[in-house]
């Protein structure tokens, strides 16, 4: 279905859920109480990932009684960034918001990062200032996290892990979003010129269910961590600097092969030669690869789908 632009809200709060069935109907309630009495026009894209309990029936029912309100549905769990990456490509204001859908991010704090995003600003991202959550399982590898980030990036945002987040919807369409990587948006925004700023913001204790995220998830972040790395590198001339080290990878092989003398078994040689070979492969690959992956224009809005 297309979109009417001249219809086109100044705010999309865009919300990645996951089985929460008792926190849709106050999330609702809440982002309206917060943006109503703001004079901007606002839609709220709720996307349902793979939820199993009884939170589509409660979203379908909102959406029934509230007309901006519209329902994205995934058939099975893909991740938040994937849910993420949907909201945004069904979201049509002018304005992007991100969230999370336990009521612990606070819409109250929507205008206000608003207006600093109008401070010619292209990204604005919250920072927990009282954050409400366990020591151990979530604050202490957060602030390891944050520090990790902000070391291999050059971008020291204290709070990378915070989903609130506003985004002008023409910069947040140019970056491409992979695995759990809607951490490292800023980030990525950078090198493409965006100016980010950083807010305190408040953040609530979780009032119902559980988190879907624990002390397992860190591995993923830190691997995730190396790619982002990678790509902030090889952002200029990838082929051209993957190749570099794929030629040198690739005389080793060669040099391996000549060393093996005639008629004689080389384990060794043959070893040296197949893995330099290999890595050589590998590596003309991943330029390829990393070249695509910078290179990926503006997306689409692709239509809105109502369930």
């Amino acid at each position: 279905m297309g979109v009417n632009w001249t219809s086109r809200p100044d705010v999309s709060v865009c919300v990645p859920i996951y089985n929460e069935e008792d926190s849709v109907g106050p999330l609702h309630d809440v982002i309206v109480a917060a943006l109503e009495p703001s004079g901007y026009s606002f839609e709220i894209v709720l996307v349902d990932d793979g939820s199993t309990d009884q939170t589509i029936p409660k979203l379908r029912c909102i959406a029934q009684d509230d007309p901006r309100v519209v329902i994205v549905r995934f058939r099975r769990n893909a991740g938040q960034t994937s849910a993420m990456q949907a909201g945004i490509d069904h979201a049509c204001g002018r304005y992007i918001v991100t969230m999370d859908g336990d009521l612990q991010n606070d819409p109250a704090d929507i205008p206000m990062m608003i207006d600093k995003l109008n401070e010619d600003y292209d990204l604005v991202v919250g920072w927990r200032v009282n954050r409400q959550d366990k020591l151990l399982s979530r604050k202490v590898p957060s602030k390891l996290a944050n520090f990790l980030i902000g070391k291999m990036t050059g971008l020291p945002i204290r709070d990378n892990g915070c989903s609130l987040k506003v985004y002008r919807a023409e910069v947040i369409r140019r970056v491409p979003l992979y695995s759990d990587m809607h951490r490292f948006i800023p980030a990525m925004s950078v090198p493409m010129g965006a100016r980010v700023a950083e807010v305190g913001v408040r953040h609530h204790a979780r009032q119902f269910g559980e988190s879907k995220y624990g002390l397992s998830r860190v591995l993923k972040v830190l691997l995730d961590l190396i790619v982002i790395k990678t790509l902030l590198i090889f952002s200029r001339r990838p082929m051209a600097r993957f190749n570099g080290v794929a030629s040198v990878a690739a005389l080793v092989a060669v040099i391996a092969m000549l060393s093996i003398p005639a008629a004689t078994p080389a384990v060794v040689p043959m070893t040296v030669a197949a893995l330099a070979a290999s890595l050589a492969a590998f590596l003309v690959l991943l330029g390829l690869a990393t070249g695509l992956i910078l290179q990926v224009e503006p997306r689409q809005h692709t239509g809105r789908l109502k369930t």
